[in-house]
């Protein structure tokens, strides 16, 4: 198998960002919900049209009041007030009533968004798996996920109703005051935006730093505690923590960083809010001395600024927000634009249930091109027949299961099955065809009933029992305190290797498919439980398909055809005894396992559970 260093999905650059492809990705989601998005937005229409009436019925108020006589006391002001308590009280209920229908469209948003990363996380080849980094990519998805909320909320039902606010209010005192005070307004508006725009986009290259750190610290942490154990074997906790520790200072300086960009950012919009708020009231107080302006007036216009500063403070804060959000969503959805290295063929055929044959028809195979793993291996599994491939490690045996189980395409040749090109099938037909125990048995971190049964989830509780027996691990799981509802841990890390593996054959078995893959699935057991199991593999394998990868050469010793398989070569081919009446590589093999065999008796490596 090819090692592969993990490495986190890259960033984008910032010269390479799209931010407008990343709204018009969420609009379908979004405009899917069409009734409630426009009634949403007549909702925060009306409430902001209600929001700027108030200030218009507060200055009447406040003239009506100025006058002396009974019936205008009387008469007036409780009708403006009436009209300002409806007014109040209609900018909450339209608020309300916004969030209220548009909360299903967010969090469905949201929710058919993360399905589709997850789906096609599934869809990616095994490569782009071995590649990542666990602990980065998840984190990637979880900031990714939880921007997208915000960003559809602040985009589409932020910035429209708070643009539609200040057009209302600068049009308002133009149309009823000097156009000095449109103009303060104005300008006003015009500094404190691109001010904003500036120094934001200076602050997102801090804040994608900082999310690279974040994500790389994190990487590091669970790389680390995944492998617990060898970190235990070699007593590193000191240097584990010394490596993490490095990671966390980094991200603690970008972050420091970012919150002092973030308070010169303030400062600056304080400034220039409190400039124009200065100016505006100045040209009013004037125009009340001169009598130009009533007591009114001057109460309009400053209440107009108070409501001016929220959004204007809003829209610094949203814009923020908004490319904050658009950084943390750039890597997961450019994890969506990943290409899928194995794809389905648009004419791709199903594979029908059934006997099935397996051909390898000189297939040439390299992970990477400057190393070729296999060479014009030619060989075939008759329906029902079993073939053992043997040969030292790294002379690609598993690769051979990656190929047939499709988790790679050759490069030269074809693997067939029936006759056709695996690669005109489907995966998900091939895939179901085919049952595997690999030789690194990772399990679910849930219960042993969980995990047998997940090779077929439908299937019902004795027929996971009777699965577990032909496993021959019914025994161990009846000592079990909990039995089948014993969680397994991490990994399956509170199973020893040989329980493991019984766990992958039992539900191999349980899936019950016309080809089986047995990649050296007896490794983990001692010799005793491997004799106990391996009249059960082979009749498993009665009737079906099987290819069994191998290294202990007793263990397939009943197959129809044995190939030895040696850098990427054939080199052999027969039955077990043509083999060593041959004298060749395979017969070296057999001699030298049953001198160390001999010479080494079985003391149970692992204890046997049964």
């Amino acid at each position: 198998m090819r090692r592969s260093s993990a490495t986190a999905l890259p960033a984008p650059e910032t010269g390479s960002r799209h931010d407008w492809d990343t709204l018009k990705t969420l609009i379908p989601y979004i405009w899917a919900y069409k009734v409630r998005v426009i009634f949403a937005l007549s909702c925060l229409v009306a409430a902001k049209g209600a929001n700027v009436t108030v200030p218009i019925i507060f200055k009447h108020l406040i003239d009506a009041l100025s006058l002396t006589t009974k019936e205008a006391f009387i008469v007036v002001p409780a009708a403006l007030l009436l009209a300002y308590g409806v007014l109040r009280f209609s900018t909450s209920l339209f608020t309300e009533l916004r969030e209220f229908v548009f909360a299903r469209v967010t969090q469905q948003a949201v929710r058919r968004i993360s399905l589709q990363v997850f789906r096609h996380l599934h869809a990616l080849s095994l490569r782009f798996h071995l590649e990542r980094q666990t602990g980065g990519l998840t984190r990637d998805i979880e900031r990714g996920t939880r921007s997208i909320g915000s960003l559809i909320s602040y985009t589409l039902y932020s910035i429209l109703p708070t643009l539609i606010e200040i057009g209302l209010v600068i049009g308002i005192l133009l149309y009823n005051y000097d156009a000095v005070f449109a103009l303060i307004t104005l300008a006003a508006l015009t500094f404190y935006i691109v001010f904003t725009v500036k120094v934001t986009n200076w602050r997102t290259a801090l804040r994608r730093h900082a999310n690279e750190l974040d994500s790389a610290a994190n990487a590091r942490a669970i790389d680390s505690l995944i492998n617990f154990e060898t970190v235990k074997y070699f007593n590193n906790e000191e240097y584990e923590a010394r490596r993490y520790d490095e990671q966390l200072e980094k991200w603690a300086n970008a972050q420091i960083r970012n919150q002092t960009s973030l308070s010169l950012l303030n400062i600056g919009q304080a400034a220039i809010i409190a400039v124009a708020v200065t100016a505006m009231m100045w040209q009013a107080s004037s125009r009340v001395a001169s009598g130009a302006m009533t007591i009114g007036d001057i109460v309009l216009v400053n209440a107009f600024l108070i409501q001016l500063y929220i959004p204007l403070n809003f829209l610094g804060v949203l814009y923020r927000e908004i490319r904050q959000s658009l950084t943390d969503i750039e890597r997961m959805f450019a994890l969506m634009k990943s290409n899928k290295e194995i794809d389905d063929a648009a004419d791709a055929q199903v594979l029908l249930p059934g006997p099935a044959a397996v051909r390898f028809e000189k297939v040439g195979f390299a992970y990477d091109p400057k190393r070729t793993i296999l060479f014009e291996v030619d060989f075939e599994i008759p329906a029902g027949k079993t073939v053992a491939v043997v040969g030292h490690s790294g002379s690609g045996k598993s690769t051979l299961a990656r190929l047939l189980y499709r988790f790679y395409d050759v490069q030269q040749g074809a693997v067939r099955i029936n006759g056709i090109d695996s690669r005109q099938l489907t995966q998900a037909s091939l895939r179901a065809a085919i049952g595997i125990v690999p030789q690194d048995t990772v399990l679910f971190n849930d219960t042993l009933l969980y995990n047998i049964q997940y090779g077929r989830p439908e299937a019902s509780r004795e027929e996971v029992e009777a699965a577990a027996r032909a496993a021959q691990l019914e025994a161990f799981i009846e000592r079990l305190p909990d039995g089948y509802e014993t969680r397994v841990g991490e990994r399956g890390l509170k199973l020893s290797g040989g329980e493991k593996q019984r766990v992958a054959i039992a539900r191999a078995l349980l899936k019950n498919p016309a080809i089986l893959i047995f990649d050296e699935a007896t490794s983990a057991l001692d010799s005793k439980t491997e004799k106990a199991i391996q009249a059960q593999l082979e009749e498993a394998a009665e009737g079906r398909t099987a290819l069994v990868i191998a290294h202990r050469l007793s263990t397939v010793m009943n197959a129809d055809e044995i190939l030895v398989l040696d850098q990427g070569h054939i080199v052999e081919r027969g039955r077990h005894h043509q083999l060593l009446a041959r004298g060749g590589a395979y017969a070296q093999m057999w001699a030298l396992q049953q001198q160390e065999e001999a010479a080494e008796p079985d003391t149970g490596a692992l204890p046997d559970p049964a």
